[in-house]
């Protein structure tokens, strides 16, 4: 029986991810890499298959005949094994990046791919075939054998492999034949100044595996969970590590671009950087987890970035940034590729970096006040910079915003951010009082109760007997179920158990959660998208606090049936279950590990 090629793109959700808090790869249930970006998450691509399958690049390496593939995560790891059952033997792939002691040295990457036959015998396949520059520019392949440099204008790579490959000129290939107990190993190293190639040998690899497994199992212990979902926790908790990126302590959205909402609609975006939002999601989490080295990494991200960077002191804050801090992310459109299943534009960038979203506000204090509370007090210096912060939403919070879900279609009131204007404020009216700080407290305190009556007043709809997305119309939005996460409303009010009601019925499909219906408030593009899994956990919570506890368990339950193989959810889930949008994301995994925390809780 002849070896058949597979799809030309494998669905998102059939990837697992590893990475070594600098960049990332993700690995298909197929064996190829196809998306890694070096030598950080928000670098050019050097595969980027997911993204055009015959343009983008790739790293395949897979059994040479027919066999069944499985796929998971060596325990308590970020080490990913992809296995291969076929008629004459089973032989598996072990995908990591190590990471040495010295995270924060970003100079050397190593991605390692051990070659194993575990049983019987089995013939395997490679070809290596980069394509640097998101699939631009031009490189060059010489071997010598046990080396491979592939060069381009920007960026080398060096690939050394324990069997023999052919190369012509452009890529590399490999046809070998392991039996069981051998061994083989491939390693891609990115080259730079001062880096000069090394080997990586069978022993060597093994070494650094076992180092792997020992890194990621001794960071996994400083866990303070023991609720009864620990494993698809821990895994949640894993997942957002790997999004880390160790120099600047930022956590990125999700470390891929432009995967779709709709397959062949234009819904794509970049979510390859850090995001104000996520501030007080990442640090609660964290903390609650016993993570404090994290989550005080990512404040001091915010600190130096958004509270000490003096912009509320002339206008607003910017609500994301690069991994490193900077501010500008022009937006493009790469029309050379042709996108995950036909899906373009292809965007790098993101424009929406540009928009006035005010929700973001109640995001950054909360995470400063949560970790005051529970991490390190905070510094005079960043306390009158937060005040600087406050006063300006003070004068600047009823106005029209793009909102969260970063619309194009025109500003508008909405609820969602008029209520993290209000988090911004009483937090730091908490943070004040607890510390004894100085604050114009009474100003801040006028402020704070006028927009809790206009939410209250103009936020709701007698129609729908709901909170709305925006005032002066009955249209619901997700993103309502912060209300009562938020502390802004009783669970159990009245008017919150009748908007947990018709966001029931209108708006939750078999635990899934829609954020909004465009048709019903047009965002500005076309096409129609997923449910939002930040929004399902949300809703799990909302049921959870609002004593439903049977309806938040079996929530939960049928959400977690929606995560991929190995644990990871993108940002959407599709009408027959399907991952969409860019994978994974961490808005997704820090919702899970707080709805895990709040179920616990309820039911005791």
């Amino acid at each position: 029986m002849a070896w058949e090629p597979g799809p030309r793109y494998l669905p998102i959700g059939e990837h697992g991810l590893i990475g070594d808090l600098r960049t990332v790869a993700l690995v298909g249930t197929d064996g190829t890499i196809d998306w890694y970006c070096a030598p950080d998450f928000d670098s050019p691509s050097v595969f980027a298959a997911l993204l055009d399958a015959d343009r983008g690049g790739a790293f395949e390496l897979c059994a040479d005949t027919p066999a069944e593939a499985k796929q998971f995560y060596f325990p308590d790891t970020n080490v990913l094994i992809t296995r291969f059952a076929a008629a004459d033997g089973v032989g598996e792939i072990r995908d990591f990046m190590p990471i040495s002691d010295g995270s924060l040295d970003v100079g050397r990457h190593h991605l390692i791919r051990q070659v194993t036959c575990v049983r019987g015998a089995m013939p395997f396949r490679a070809m290596i075939a980069p394509r640097f520059g998101y699939a631009t520019q031009p490189h060059t392949a010489r071997t010598d054998g046990t080396h491979t440099a592939f060069e381009s204008p920007d960026m080398s790579l060096n690939l050394t492999a324990t069997v023999p490959v052919e190369c012509d000129g452009r890529d590399v290939r490999a046809w070998f034949t392991l039996k069981e107990g051998e061994q083989a190993v491939f390693a891609l190293d990115p080259l730079g100044e001062g880096i000069l190639p090394r080997a990586c040998p069978v022993r060597q690899s093994q070494e650094e595996f076992i180092a792997t497994v020992r890194y990621w199992r001794r960071w996994l212990s400083a866990s303070k969970y023991r609720g009864r979902w620990r494993e698809v926790v821990h895994r949640s908790a894993l997942t957002l590590k790997l999004l880390t990126y160790a120099p600047s302590g930022g956590i990125v959205a999700a470390p891929t671009t432009s995967l779709p909402e709709q397959i062949g609609g234009p819904r794509n975006w970049d979510y390859r950087y850090v995001w104000i939002r996520d501030a007080a999601f990442c640090v609660y989490a964290l903390l609650r987890l016993g993570f404090t080295e994290e989550a005080e990494a990512f404040i001091g991200f915010l600190t130096q970035h958004a509270i000490l960077s003096g912009d509320c002191a002339c206008g607003p804050l910017q609500i994301m940034y690069g991994i490193d801090g900077r501010r500008d992310l022009p937006e493009r459109e790469l029309t050379h590729l042709e996108g995950y299943k036909g899906s373009t534009p292809v965007r790098v960038g993101n424009a929406a970096a540009d928009q006035l979203q005010l929700d973001i506000y109640g995001a950054l204090i909360d995470s400063v006040y949560l970790y005051n509370k529970w991490g390190q007090p905070i510094s005079s210096e960043n306390w009158d910079e937060l005040c600087t912060i406050v006063n300006w939403i003070c004068h600047n919070w009823d106005q029209p915003d793009e909102g969260i879900w970063e619309t194009r279609g025109g500003r508008k009131n909405f609820v969602y951010s008029r209520l993290m204007c209000w988090v911004a404020i009483e937090r730091a009216i908490r943070v004040a009082n607890f510390r004894g700080l100085p604050a114009d407290i009474p100003y801040w305190q006028g402020v704070r109760d006028q927009i809790y009556r206009q939410i209250m007043s103009q936020g709701w709809s007698e129609k729908l007997s709901a909170f709305v997305q925006h005032f002066d119309d009955d249209v619901l939005d997700a993103a309502v179920l912060m209300m009562p996460l938020a502390k802004f409303v009783s669970p159990t009010d009245p008017k919150w158990l009748a908007t947990l009601d018709t966001l029931g019925e209108k708006l939750v499909s078999d635990s899934l959660v829609y954020r909004y219906d465009p048709e019903a408030s047009p965002d500005g593009l076309p096409g129609r998208e997923g449910t939002f899994s930040v929004c399902s956990f949300w809703y799990v919570e909302a049921l959870a606090r609002a004593g439903r506890l049977d309806e938040a368990r079996l929530a939960f339950e049928k959400m977690l049936t929606y995560a991929n193989h190995v644990g990871l959810y993108a940002e959407q889930i599709g009408h027959t279950g399907e991952q969409l949008g860019n994978f994974p994301q961490a808005l997704t995994h820090l919702a899970l590990i707080s709805a895990a925390f709040t179920l616990d809780h309820a039911l005791g």
